[in-house]
């Protein structure tokens, strides 16, 4: 790609001025008459060769004229570089796309290796929350990410099935369930509240009439614990599908015991050295590594701090080959990073394995006032009620558009808009506009695909055309730069603003009712050029699009 070409050559010039290995910049500039590009290297180079910024940039400039696709080179302000590509070079691009089509945007960081993704990780203990939601689609979507990145990528949920939690939850089941059949008996006061609990003892009823009535003792208990855990764990399932994400595997922490984990841990923490008793329990020296104190390993009573199973499941991922993990989790879990990667460093692990991504809370507001939608959930806006309301693309694409450590407030308002105020919408209807002009080329001159391929670009000199160009030459640097960041809140970005070039380019010159029939003009040579801007844009959209776990429409109805 020129972009490269560029770049490989004013490192070489900058090497012949006698300055090597040195840091610039070569960017598209915000302002196009600033050229198609623009590079800060002389200015960079100014104090290591103790020489003029305009002076360098005009040697770096002399050995760069005549470089094949470029039609000039200014020197600008204080030493900038700014170039000027030829149209051929410029509409080169749209080739490119083209022939890439739906493996436009990949790249091969990853090389295959491996790593894992562990999002959501909710306990079975009620429906999945928006915070719940917020972290499925940015989990989903950087593994997504990293996957168009070439890496091997394994999604993980983490649930807790056998905790005090879980034992709050059975009280609470059997407290329903024995009120369902007629006894005075009340929910515990730290037990679950909503309504769903009273579903859950119902549907046990149901399979087992009278079976427990009376029954408080710990089989009883022990069975409805798991019926509450099924029972909640096939409908998180059901609305992470709904949401469309899915998980290569589910852990749940009772592994960790049942396969020796936890103990094998204690003993080889012990056996670093690291380890003391005082007050009757056993600490580990966590502030060895980083962490503001030492940290409780096992309590007095003899059993294990919330900490040390979260030490032995990494060690797991460790051990199954994932030497490469991203935790996506809520902001609450900030006090727990340290103590699990000083855990796992007394271990002989690296420094800052795992890596997190933390996200801060989410909040729905309908003209500017918060609102829940029912009380299934006992005090919280469920993500299936949500999915429910406004459809799985509106809400991916929201939990995305923001950075991850940005409080979210979910604008319904916004959400439900139809128009392209929205801003998903606004990516979809410019997709589907696109595909309407294809659909009118061939209805009206018969063109097929094969126009679009055979197109000379180089007709497609229009301002407006080159930006639309340019722009989607970007969006394999725009995947990376996400991959890499974890944010695919970048990619909205890019998607919001490449729509918004496209529907300028769809309107510019077209007053008529119907701008698609005036960009086919009859000229078949400027109409196939066209056509080779409108495909590579909407492979462009549609691949941003699929990253982002978001349908690419084909036909939408426009709404008000």
């Amino acid at each position: 790609m020129f972009v490269e070409r560029i770049s490989d050559a004013l490192r070489k010039a900058a090497a012949e001025l006698g300055a090597t290995g040195a840091g610039f910049r070569l960017e598209r500039p915000k302002d196009t008459s600033h050229g198609d590009l623009a590079s800060n290297i002389a200015l960079v180079l100014a104090s290591r060769l103790r020489r003029a910024p305009r002076d360098i940039a005009q040697d770096l400039k002399e050995r760069l004229d005549g470089l094949e696709g470029i039609d000039r080179i200014d020197i600008a302000g204080p030493g900038f570089l700014n170039f000027f590509l030829e149209a051929a070079t410029v509409g080169g691009s749209l080739h490119r796309i083209l022939a890439a089509a739906g493996a436009y945007g990949r790249n091969d960081d990853g090389s295959g290796r491996r790593i894992m993704v562990e999002f959501v990780s909710a306990n079975p203990t009620g429906p999945l929350h928006l915070g719940h939601g917020r972290q499925a689609a940015l989990g989903d979507t950087i593994a997504s990410l990293l996957e168009w990145s070439g890496w091997q990528v394994h999604r993980e949920f983490y649930f807790n099935d056998a905790g005090a939690q879980i034992m709050r939850l059975a009280e609470s089941v059997r407290a329903r369930y024995q009120q369902s059949l007629g006894h005075d008996i009340p929910v515990p006061e730290n037990g679950y509240q909503g309504d769903y609990v009273a579903e859950i003892a119902d549907l046990l009823r149901q399979k087992v009439g009278r079976r427990y009535e009376g029954d408080q003792g710990d089989a009883a208990l022990r069975s409805m614990r798991d019926f509450a855990v099924a029972e909640l764990r096939d409908e998180q399932k059901k609305d992470l599908a709904a949401f469309r994400v899915h998980f290569d595997e589910y852990y749940p922490e009772t592994r960790l015991y049942d396969d020796g984990r936890v103990a094998a841990t204690i003993r080889a923490l012990d056996e670093t050295g690291l380890t003391y008793r005082s007050d009757g329990a056993a600490w580990l020296r966590t502030s060895s590594f980083g962490d503001q104190k030492d940290r409780v390993m096992v309590k007095s009573d003899g059993s294990p701090t919330y900490f040390l199973p979260d030490v032995a499941y990494h060690m797991s991922k460790w051990e199954r080959g994932f030497h490469e993990v991203v935790n996506v989790q809520g902001a609450d879990h900030h006090s727990t990073v340290d103590r699990v990667r000083a855990g796992l460093q007394a271990l002989g692990r690296r420094p800052g394995y795992p890596e997190y991504v933390l996200h801060q809370m989410v909040t729905v507001e309908r003209g500017g006032v918060e609102v829940r939608f029912s009380k299934r959930a006992g005090s919280y806006t469920t993500l299936a009620e949500l999915v429910a309301e406004v459809g799985a693309d509106v809400a991916r694409y929201f939990f995305l558009m923001r950075r991850p450590e940005a409080h979210l407030t979910f604008d319904l308002d916004l959400a439900l808009d139809q128009s392209d105020r929205n801003p998903v919408y606004k990516v979809q209807y410019a997709h589907a506009r696109l595909c309407r002009l294809f659909e009118l080329a061939g209805d009206q001159y018969g063109d097929g695909p094969d126009v679009a391929e055979a197109a000379d670009t180089s007709l497609l000199d229009a301002p407006i055309e080159r930006d639309v160009i340019n722009q989607l030459a970007e969006f394999p640097d725009f995947l990376r730069r996400a991959a890499r960041a974890r944010a695919p809140h970048l990619v909205c970005d890019y998607l919001e603003k490449t729509a918004g070039l496209v529907n300028s380019w769809y309107q510019s010159g077209h007053p008529t009712r119907d701008p698609a029939r005036r960009t086919l003009v009859n000229d078949g040579e400027l109409r196939a050029a066209r056509l080779a801007l409108a495909g590579a844009a909407r492979i462009v959209l549609g691949n941003g699009l699929a990253v982002l776990g978001i349908t690419a429409p084909e036909r939408m109805e426009r709404g008000a």
